[in-house]
This record gives structure tokens, sequence and C-alpha cells, in this order.
């Protein structure tokens, strides 16, 4: 008797025979299906945040004309919402980290709506950052812990890479929709604020449909182990260095060079383009060579991109200085992804599985008290001394920050 042959391309719900890749996609959303909802949850965010990238330094100077200083306190109110973030996470928590993203989207949405209509002045455009800014801090450390919570330790990297792979696909059509837009069709910071808004309605949405795991015992509120310490100097460190570059790299291009947001559109879309392959490699290089091997190269290239924000005006004509720091920039904004080795190190040595969410919480909330202050400074640096002198600060802060990624160790 000849065995039985199942015919994989009928939908076993409905009996109607589906073509091979509809089949398959099809299969795989029935049998990973709060991953597959998350995976869209990372492309409207995606969408939203390649929109809010490209144009929030433009907007900054065209509407507010602001200085290399003021820049620089604009990130104080900006980051207080990260700084408070362990707190924030602790008062909700009895949601879930699920409901919390809702909420999280949500926030997002609204500031992005209010910086869209809501801010003539700029006293109305800090509170409504603000808004966004908290959403999107809430967000920051959920999501890696949603992508490790469905993922197995043995594929952490390789499944949060995926996830990232998607929001950078996102991210494209987001500068897309900015560079096509402001060059091709006159869209207004306006527009584009309320686009970003409707992407993130979406992503709460998706959430909402995913299952909400909800934890069956009350969660731990707030985790200080001393396993993690390092942890928690690594996230000072690398939110130190990582908020000169936010601020002051694209202040460089706007402010010395004078990129309008089509340009920041073309280089985001380069970095998207970068960043698919680079996301996935980074995910499978976590899994395969270790965290420490990741973070250590990380540190390294960095201290190299600041070396070029630093004197490519002074090596270089101008035609050429600006495509060193362009190149700088891009290499930069590809590496963000790198992040996810400091979650996959947190998730290794945790104590207790419960740990992850309030440890990246409370990681991410040391990262923007220094992140607060460090573009004040920067600012101040910038006017006395020149923008030189604020990366080369940064290139030190590399240093120190591959010093200490050798002390990693994962059991």
């Amino acid at each position: 008797m000849e065995p039985k042959v199942v015919n994989n391309n009928y939908d076993t719900v409905s009996g109607k025979k589906m073509n091979r890749p509809l089949g398959k996609l099809w299969r795989s959303f029935k049998t990973d299906r709060d991953f597959s909802l998350f995976l869209i949850v990372g492309l409207f965010a995606g969408v939203a945040s390649g929109i809010n990238s490209t144009v929030f330094n433009n907007f900054l100077n065209d509407v507010y004309n602001l200085s290399a200083s003021a820049r620089g306190i604009v990130e104080f109110p900006r980051e207080l919402p990260g700084a408070l973030i362990v707190v924030i996470l602790a008062i909700i928590s009895f949601l879930g980290d699920i409901r919390m993203s809702i909420v999280a989207m949500l926030l997002a949405a609204l500031g992005m709506v209010g910086l869209g209509i809501f801010s003539p002045t700029f006293s109305s455009m800090l509170i409504w950052m603000m808004v966004l800014s908290l959403g999107t801090h809430i967000f920051m450390p959920l999501s890696a812990g949603i992508g490790m919570t469905l993922s197995k330790k043995e594929n952490f990297g390789a499944r949060l890479g995926r996830y990232n792979a998607y929001n950078l696909i996102a991210t494209i059509i987001g500068y897309a929709i900015v560079g096509v837009g402001f060059k091709y069709f006159r869209l207004t910071y306006k527009i584009v604020f309320i686009i970003a808004a409707v992407s993130y309605v979406f992503a709460a949405v998706f959430l909402g449909l995913m299952n909400p795991r909800k934890p069956e015992v009350k969660k731990v509120k707030f985790v200080f182990r001393k396993k993690y310490t390092l942890y928690y100097i690594l996230s000072v460190i690398n939110g130190a260095r990582k908020q000169i570059f936010l601020t002051f790299a694209p202040w460089v291009l706007i402010q010395i060079y004078h990129v309008d947001p089509p340009t920041f559109a073309i280089l985001g879309l380069i970095v998207s383009l970068l960043s698919i392959f680079t996301r996935t490699i980074v995910g499978n290089a976590i899994d395969i060579k270790g965290e420490r091997f990741v973070l250590s190269l990380e540190a390294i290239v960095l201290i190299v991109i600041c070396l070029g924000y630093s004197f490519a005006a002074d090596i270089a004509p101008t035609g050429v200085a600006i495509v060193i720091i362009s190149a700088c920039y891009i290499i930069d904004n590809s590496m963000s992804v790198v992040e996810m080795a400091r979650s996959t190190y947190v998730k290794k040595i945790a104590v207790d599985p419960e740990d992850v969410t309030p440890t990246l919480s409370a990681g991410t909330s040391f990262d923007h008290v220094i992140a607060m202050t460090i573009p004040f400074l920067g600012g101040i640096l910038w006017l006395t001394m020149g923008y030189k002198y604020v990366f080369l600060v940064a290139a030190f802060i590399a240093l120190i920050n591959l010093f200490l990624t050798m002390k990693i160790k994962v059991d």
C-alpha cells in the first residue's frame, strides 16, 4: 500500500488551492502567528521612524532656526522620558509587554500629530516632542524583550535580526516618502508627520492582534543585580557616544554643508539598504561569534568614524569632505543594529527570565541620564572650540567602550 501524499498547497481550513509562495507564507503565519504579527508591527513602526529620523533635524532648523547650542539643549526634554523609563515601565508593568507596547505606539502617534498640527511655538513643540519620545522610549526595551520571548535561546540573534531587517525595509518606505514627497509633490512637515502618526496607529492595531501574554505572576518592578553591572556601565558609555552622533552628526551636515530633507532621505535609503544585510549578518554573528566579538568590532569602527568626522574637512577639499562625512554618517547609522547584542547579552546572563525587560529598561534609563547632559556640553564645546572636538571626545568614549566590551563573558 502506497503512503498517502499530503498536498501542502491546499489550505486545510478552506480547502482552496494556494500557490506555493502564498501557501508557504500562510503556513508560516499559522505556525508562528505572534512573531509574524510582530514583524508587521516592525514594518509600520519602521515607516514612522524613517520619516521622523529623516526630517526632524531639518524641521528644527527650518522652523525654529536653532543654533548648535540650542540644538544640544533640545535633547534634555527629548531624552527625559528615556531617563525615567525604568520608573514608567515599573508603573505600567501590570499590563504586560504587549499592552505596554500598544500604549507606546499610541503615544508616539499622538506626539507626531502634535508636532505636525499643534506646534506653532517652540515651547509647544517641546511638549509634543516629549510625548513622541515617551512612546518611542517605552517601546525601545520592550521590542527586544518581545522578540526574544517569541524565540528560543539558540536563535535570539537571528530572530531579532529578522525583525530588525523588516523594520529597516520599512524605513526605506519612510525615506522614500520624504525624498520623493518633498522633491516632487511639495509635501510639508505637517503632512509627513501625520503619515508617521497613522503608521504608529497601525502598529498599535497589529500589536493588539497578538496574544497579550499577560504574566501569571506579578512582574518584578525594579531589578538591580550585581551580575548586570557591566551591562549598566556599557549602557551609560554607549549612551554618551550615541547621543553625540544622534545630535551633532546630522547637525554637521545641515549647518556646515546645508544638506536638505531629500538628501537626508537618500542617505537614509542607503543606510536602510545596507542595514537590511548588516542586521541579519550581525544577528548571525551574535549567535556564532558572541556578543563580545560583535561589540568590540563596533567600538573599533566607531573610533575610525569619529576621526573621520573630526578631520575630513582638514585633509580634503569641501566636495570630498562631505562625501567622507556622509560615509561616516551611513556607516554609523547602519551599525545601530549592534544594540541587539547588548539585549541578547542580558538575556543570556539573566538570573531569571523576568529580569530581562526591567534590566533592559534600567539600561535605557542609565543611557538617557547621560544622554540628557552630553548634548548640552557638546553644544558648548562646538561653539567654543569647533565641531571637530565634539567628535574627538566621542572617539575617546568609543575607546573606553572597547576596553569594557573586552570584559564581557557569557556562560
